[in-house]
């Protein structure tokens, strides 16, 4: 287990530590080190330092770094999702999903390192030659979040390699461990030193603003909540770094009144229960058209109801603990504050007694004006509201200033179709409940983000595009 910042190649000590923990029984895990501000400047100078000769490799070196990265996290997936799970609180299925999903992230851009597009044509006036060329744009610093330790990591650190950028990762504090192990990942699939480094800030808000007012950083790629991520923006302001921003969601559920329920239900549970409903694109805000309401939260609170509560690494559980007993507390003053504007609980939603970040699987069933609509809950809590009209579904859905994903139940390909393109969300999902993928561009509108992750859009993140003009 590496508990040390990574700095030009080698595991180093900081100022001082600081405990991470189990949030299953509060235990500590390891203690890891934090960066002071001559860790920051060293980890800013060697990314500077191996920037041009990085930028300089063939496509091909890069992508089997990639390559051979993603061999290793497929072989130690079992060890990579322990780790999550015990740091993060999540259940090992979830866990080893995501160090799978992370895995696929290596595999993605290892194959696009070698594809990235160029062009050359005729100008239309027949005076030149248009040719357009992609650059690296320089050193990244990438910011990730607590909720998809490996999958957040993996998402930045892969297309950064593909590009040809030089980059200081920094993970959430309440998760490094994860994130530690992917960079030893990346040592051990031969990246050459300083190109990932690894930082812990002690103070993480100074530390991020003084690395931004960098001459020598170029780009940003951050991860969290919008409330963060608006901060960040200023910041980045002044230098007018570049900036990837994928911020919070509060994802719409359309349900209409011909859908299925055999298909629904078990995929609106992939889409509000994975990752304990600690995820961007957790199903949020649940509309169900009137025909269907009674018979879809009667199956919803029976399947709800099955969840299983309990330490993630332990054989069994399907929900395990919040990363911290203060995101499990949060998501208990949210469902309280819920049922007292009139929310009415259909399962769950008592904070349990004892040890332990946990909170049960929850249903509510709320009016549209309900407080609860407005959180980005991070957790396992489903308000179902109800609706007439599709126009009248609609609307309500799209009363949000977040806009990342929507999901959409139709049993008519025309309705659903319709219903998606109505959906302000930069991602749709149509009778299904997970859709993110390494292959496919992931990000949303709105306050929900700037830019793309993953998919061919991905790499273009950490590339910057140059016209030449050739005389003829």
């Amino acid at each position: 287990m590496r508990t040390k910042l990574y700095i030009n190649g080698e595991w180093v000590d900081g100022i001082g530590t600081i405990a991470v923990h189990d949030p299953s029984d509060g235990s500590i895990i390891a203690e890891v080190a934090l960066a002071g501000d001559a860790e920051c400047e060293a980890a800013v100078a060697a990314a500077d330092a191996a920037a041009v000769s990085w930028a300089k490799t063939a496509p091909r070196f890069r992508s089997e770094i990639l390559r051979k990265a993603f061999e290793i996290m497929t072989a130690e997936n079992e060890a990579i999702a322990t780790l999550i799970s015990r740091e993060n609180g999540k259940a090992m299925p979830d866990a080893r999903g995501e160090a799978a999903y992370a895995a696929e992230f290596f595999r993605w851009f290892a194959e696009e390192t070698v594809r990235t597009p160029g062009d050359f044509r005729k100008s239309p006036s027949g005076d030149k030659r248009i040719l357009v060329t992609h650059q690296p744009i320089g050193l990244s610093i990438l910011i990730t979040p607590w909720n998809f330790p490996a999958g957040m990591a993996t998402r930045k650190i892969g297309p950064a390699v593909a590009a040809g950028c030089t980059m200081i990762l920094k993970p959430a504090t309440e998760t490094p461990l994860t994130a530690m192990y992917i960079v030893d990942v990346m040592e051990r699939a031969g990246l050459p030193k300083g190109v990932l480094n690894l930082i812990l800030p002690e103070k993480s808000g100074p530390a991020i603003s003084k690395m931004l007012h960098d001459d020598r950083v170029m780009n940003l790629s951050f991860t969290g909540s919008t409330e963060v991520g608006r901060i960040i923006l200023k910041e980045a302001a002044d230098k007018v770094i570049r900036c990837s921003m994928e911020l919070g969601g509060n994802a719409q559920v359309i349900v209409h009144d011909d859908a299925d329920l055999a298909i629904t239900i078990p995929q609106l549970l992939l889409a509000k229960m994975r990752n304990g409903g600690a995820a961007c694109t957790a199903a949020n805000r649940i509309f169900v058209q009137r025909p269907i309401a009674d018979k879809f939260i009667a199956e919803l609170t029976k399947s709800m109801s099955a969840f299983v509560v309990g330490r993630g690494t332990d054989a069994g559980i399907t929900l395990g603990a919040s990363v911290s007993l203060k995101e499990r507390n949060k998501i208990a003053e949210i469902v309280d504050e819920s049922v007292a504007a009139g929310g009415k609980v259909q399962v769950g939603g008592v904070k349990p007694e004892g040890e332990g970040a946990f909170y049960p699987a929850t249903v509510l069933t709320v009016d549209k004006d309900n407080p609860i609509l407005n959180h980005e809950i991070f957790g396992p809590v489903a308000p179902v509201v109800i609706f007439d009209t599709d126009e009248e579904g609609i609307a309500w859905a799209n009363d949000t200033d977040f806009g990342l994903i929507s999901y959409v139940f139709s049993g008519n390909l025309t309705r659903a179709l319709r219903t998606a393109e109505a959906m302000e969300s930069g991602m749709v999902a149509i009778n299904k409940g997970v859709i993110s993928d390494p292959a496919a561009p992931f990000g949303g509108v709105k306050q929900s983000g700037l830019g793309r992750e993953g998919g061919f859009d991905g790499i273009h993140e950490f590339l910057q595009t140059k016209y030449i003009a050739l005389e003829i």
